[in-house]
């Protein structure tokens, strides 16, 4: 049984993968195969079955190290594979240019984005610079330095850029989002820089290495299609931006942290990030939907993610089915506002307890 929990995220991970990659190669009815694949299917999926009980052994933690590794690797190379397929002459109609456009947008934003989240919290050097590179490859480089170094110092506050506030579009925070990262991510790592006493070389920056390699991605693309390629490249990292941002959007939305009387902020929490049990998108997505459990403890591997519901508050439906209803910024509010008032109100929670066997 054990054994089965960890195959899940595999399978849940790579199959996809998988038929996008068929899809990408062959073309035709497959790529509506791919499409419905990472949408209906999962969706459909997540009816079926109970959430992962979680694995915090030595064997889940090399697990966890090496699917992640053989993820990045895996997804920079169908980036570029999606860059050739979309762009080579006579390959794809326009519907079939759609569909697998729109499903390998969504992998890579989905699961590819989960998985360099996992690799930047890594404490081994090779793989945290292995999923910087895949940020920098859809264009969002600084992520590797902004969400470690800002979102989890500040989450859950108005200092943190990521944390949508209650009554917030996702238009207007995506805009707000993206500059805010960046400029902060900036900020905490030239703050990093002068308390180790570096010299401030601006060769050694870490944003002029997401640049460099961001620069080097579109050189690819262009070599592999030339200006269509370059076009394809960034309107597929943008699709995959967009799926990060929804993500942080919904599972943050309208929860604060309070202050204390020094006006330090209270500890993070599970109160503080909101959660879904859904397996077989949170499998794909390898426990991302778990994400209080993350913030409490942002080195413990994804397999070993906790999830409690009297701690923690839980979204009305998966990750992605919130994501698709975050686009509908009325809707959203309906949903989500009096959700997250009443949490607010709720009565105090008791102390975090261990919660291995909860679901």
């Amino acid at each position: 049984m054990e054994r089965k929990t960890l195959i899940w995220f595999a399978v849940a991970s790579l199959s996809p993968a998988l038929v996008l990659t068929i899809a990408l190669l062959a073309g035709g009815p497959l790529t509506v195969v791919a499409l419905i694949y990472v949408t209906l299917f999962v969706a459909l999926a997540d009816r079926i079955g109970a959430a992962l009980p979680l694995r915090e052994d030595a064997a889940a933690v090399v697990f966890a190290r090496n699917l992640a590794t053989g993820l990045a690797v895996l997804q920079l190379g169908m980036l570029l594979l999606g860059v050739w397929a979309l762009t080579a002459p006579a390959h794809l109609g326009l519907g079939e240019t759609v569909c697998a456009f729109v499903a390998l947008g969504l992998y890579l934003g989905q699961t590819g984005n989960s998985n360099a989240h996992e690799l930047i919290h890594m404490s081994n050097r090779i793989r945290r610079q292995l999923g910087a590179t895949f940020y920098a490859a859809i264009l969002f480089g600084h992520h590797a330095s902004a969400h470690p170094k800002v979102h989890h110092r500040f989450v859950a506050s108005d200092d943190d850029p990521n944390s949508a506030r209650l009554g917030e579009g996702f238009y207007a925070f995506w805009l707000r989002a993206w500059t805010g990262s960046f400029v902060a991510g900036f900020d905490a790592e030239n703050d990093m820089r002068r308390r180790n006493g570096r010299s401030p070389r601006l060769l050694t920056h870490p944003y002029i290495a997401y640049i460099s390699v961001s620069a080097a991605f579109l050189i690819l693309a262009i070599a592999i299609g030339g200006p269509a390629g370059l076009f394809a490249h960034v309107m597929l990292a943008a699709y995959a931006q967009m799926q990060l941002m929804l993500s942080d959007y919904v599972q943050h939305y309208g929860l604060r942290r309070g202050q204390r009387a020094n006006g330090q902020l209270e500890p993070v929490g599970p109160q503080h990030s909101w959660n879904a049990p859904h397996w077989y998108s949170s499998a794909m997505m390898l426990n991302a939907p778990r994400h209080s459990d993350h913030h409490t403890d942002p080195g413990r591997p994804f397999p070993a993610l906790r999830l409690d519901a009297t701690k923690m508050p839980m979204l009305p439906a998966s990750l992605p089915s919130m994501a698709t209803l975050a686009l509908f910024p009325n809707l959203w509010r309906r949903v989500m506002d009096r959700r997250v008032k009443a949490w607010i109100n709720r009565p105090l929670p008791v102390a975090v307890e261990d919660t291995a066997h909860a679901f």
